[in-house]
């Protein structure tokens, strides 16, 4: 057998054999964890120093480009992958959750990254604040990588998943991570650095992979550096609480494990199609992955009317999941990850039954299928009924990391609302119901103690990701509980590894600071026209003033003709008198319309398309007589690595427009992105 090496300061390491990995399917052994000691001290110097010394060599936008083509790289290996996730207790089904939700993962993060992000290593988060009456003096934020170390700890249950969830927002931010999987699926996460590191794609230094213990790792942290934890609520607490992580400040984000809440609201009766779409989420939930996902639902409120056949219901479809080896056919739930995790769930069952009663899986006829099974760390779905929910404990404090559900039965709105509340904080909650009206009501008082709530009725259904699905675009984590951290989120997740710096300065020391143009600082003119120039040579800072336009009635007349706008204060000269204006004004669009007649550079050149506007304002009424003129000024480039469909190399700009009149007030404003040509 095998033994699994770490990845440390660039080479593998570990030879001689030590804790035997065993599979959840039949028991035997597929590899040994190594008995080497690491050096974490040097492993978090190599990270720090070489690490973060060739990630920021590469900016926003090219990490974007590096877990695009990473993404590509594992889905073309997942198959290896996929052979490998059969031991840990992993159907087809379970495994697709783990490689191909880890694979694209990275996918999403490099398309919110290339969407999203600069080019450089500087983020400017705005809007910038005028902090002096004459525009001298401004205000505005800044995101920069925050040149430390980023160590991730994780749970068993997602081997693959687990780690690339955390590794894409981190190396997007710019920061080198040390990975520590859960020993006991860990064979699964070391194929997958081995497949990352074939890839030849990351620069140097930017993951490691810890096999077996993390030692004196967290002794080795700075101010800088970050910790993240998946797993269970006791044991975010021991690290949280670690002497150097308190010390030192150190950002310590935790997803722990609770006991997440599943809620048929009042309105939803046997007869509804809602009714059949909650039992099979609640079945699906309590066999995905047999159980083992942080976001499983655990506790089942329905009204207590309809107890007795949302029962029957679920258990009749249990009673329809074939357990047991995933390679026989038919087999919808396979094992627990490891023999000690069937020991543990079965320990909590026996402490659940002391306030709950089981009505299926207790019977003695549970045999999973397959050869060789003996061995495995098979169990049989559990569903137990507290019929007393109102009182603590029980499955509101203990939680089966596995197929355990228990129903609770609730009378009213606020008792079902009391007792969701008395899990103390989780990572997601489902409302299923057919009355808006009774979401508008739950949902906000639900969201005080869950970070995700899935509202659930026979629409959403036809396209729902699911209960227990956390999605890269949307926030995992929840309160209290839950360890009170946030993963995931798009965008949200990069930022939590940048440092947030508020800058006061110029505009024009504020633009050279964050590489966009702010109003007020300095501008580039010169006698060629900015639409003229190609993305390589385009400044920021670039603008053009343009020339004077005097606004008729005979314009306003054309425009509202031409668009079909009759609105009254174009066209009204009575009742616009009435209004806070005193007579009529120009449409706002046609000042839009006007400007850009003033700024375009008719003939061909680099500007390809202009595919939309942002922070578009109107600010001050155009009234017939005004004079108009605009200011463009090149505000930001972005190089996102983009070709045109014949292969013709190009850029984003967004451009700075701001309209005024013939007495310096702004009367318009907004930014254009436009594509534009490189040099060949």
């Amino acid at each position: 057998m095998p033994v699994l090496q770490s990845y440390i300061s660039g080479q593998w390491f570990g030879q001689t054999e030590s804790k035997a990995l065993i599979s959840a399917i039949n028991g035997t052994t597929i590899a040994y964890t190594h008995q080497e000691e690491i050096n974490f001290r040097e492993a978090v110097a190599y990270a720090r120093n070489t690490g973060v010394k060739n990630i920021l060599a590469l900016d926003f936008q090219q990490r974007a480009a590096i877990l695009k083509a990473l993404a590509a790289y594992i889905q073309e290996r997942k198959r290896e992958l996929y052979a490998i996730s059969h031991h840990t207790g992993c159907t087809k089904a379970d495994s697709w959750i783990d490689i191909d939700g880890g694979f694209g993962t990275l996918f999403t993060y490099a398309s919110t990254g290339r969407k999203e992000l600069p080019s450089g290593n500087v983020a400017h988060e705005g809007p910038v604040t005028q902090l002096g009456k004459e525009n001298h003096f401004n205000g505005t934020h800044i995101l920069v990588p925050r040149r430390g170390v980023s160590v991730h700890i994780n749970a068993f249950n997602f081997p693959i998943w687990g780690m690339l969830e955390k590794f894409a927002p981190a190396f997007l931010a710019g920061m080198p991570c040390i990975f520590k999987p859960a020993t006991a699926t860990s064979y699964l996460t070391e194929a997958a650095v081995r497949v990352i590191n074939e890839s030849g794609l990351l620069p140097e230094g930017a993951l490691q992979l810890v096999i077996g213990g993390a030692g004196d790792l967290l002794d080795h942290l700075e101010e800088q550096d970050f910790v993240t934890f998946t797993g269970s609520a006791s044991t975010a607490l021991k690290l949280k609480s670690h002497p150097n992580i308190m010390a030192k400040s150190i950002p310590f984000n935790a997803e722990a494990d609770s006991l997440n809440s599943a809620i048929m609201a009042p309105d939803v009766s046997p007869e509804d199609e809602e009714f059949e779409i909650f039992a099979k989420e609640v079945v699906k939930e309590m066999t995905a992955k047999s159980g083992q996902k942080c976001t499983a639902i655990r506790r089942v409120l329905v009204p207590a009317e309809h107890l007795d056949a949302l029962a029957g219901l679920i258990k009749e479809r249990l009673s329809n999941i074939v357990v047991g080896d995933p390679h026989q056919e038919g087999v919808r739930m396979g094992a627990l990850s490891s023999r000690d995790q069937l020991r543990d769930v079965n320990h909590a069952i026996e402490q659940l039954l002391e306030t709950s009663e089981c009505v299926f899986g207790r019977d003695g006829s549970f045999k999973p299928v397959g050869q060789d099974v003996e061995n495995g760390a098979f169990i049989s779905p559990h569903l137990l009924i507290n019929r007393n929910p109102l009182n603590d404990g029980g499955a509101h404090d203990i939680e089966a990391f596995g197929p355990v559900a228990t129903l609770m039965p609730y009378s009213g709105i606020d008792e079902a609302l009391t007792i969701a509340a008395k899990g103390k904080g989780s990572l997601v909650t489902t409302l299923t119901t057919k009355d808006p009206a009774i979401a508008a009501e739950m949902i906000p008082v639900l969201a005080a103690q869950h970070g995700r709530l899935q509202i659930l009725d026979a629409q959403a259904a036809k396209e729902s990701t699911g209960h227990g699905s956390p999605l890269p675009m949307l926030k995992h984590g929840g309160p209290g509980r839950a360890g009170g951290g946030e993963e995931l989120g798009g965008i949200r997740a990069v930022h939590h590894y940048l440092q947030r710096t508020a800058i006061q300065g110029s505009p024009t020391m504020l633009a050279a600071v964050t590489g966009e143009y702010v109003r007020g600082a300095k501008v580039i003119e010169n006698d060629i026209h900015p639409f003229r120039r190609h993305f390589d040579d385009l400044q920021v800072g670039e603008s053009l003033l343009t020339h004077r336009r005097t606004v008729t009635e005979a314009d306003i007349v054309n425009f509202g003709c031409l668009s079909g706008d009759h609105f009254y204060m174009h066209f009204d000269d009575i009742a616009a008198k009435e209004t806070q204006f005193g007579q009529r004004i120009a449409h706002g669009y046609f000042v839009l319309s006007a400007a850009a007649g003033l700024f375009v550079y008719p003939g061909e050149g680099p500007v390809l398309a202009n595919y939309g506007l942002d922070t578009l304002r109107f600010i001050t009424p155009v009234l017939v007589g005004d004079t108009i003129r605009a200011r463009l000024t090149c505000k930001r480039k972005i190089d996102q690595g983009r070709a045109s469909p014949d292969g013709h190399p190009q850029g984003v700009v967004m451009w700075d427009v701001a309209v005024t009149n013939q007495h310096d007030e702004l009367v318009a404003s907004y930014d254009i992105l436009t594509l534009v040509a490189k040099r060949q």
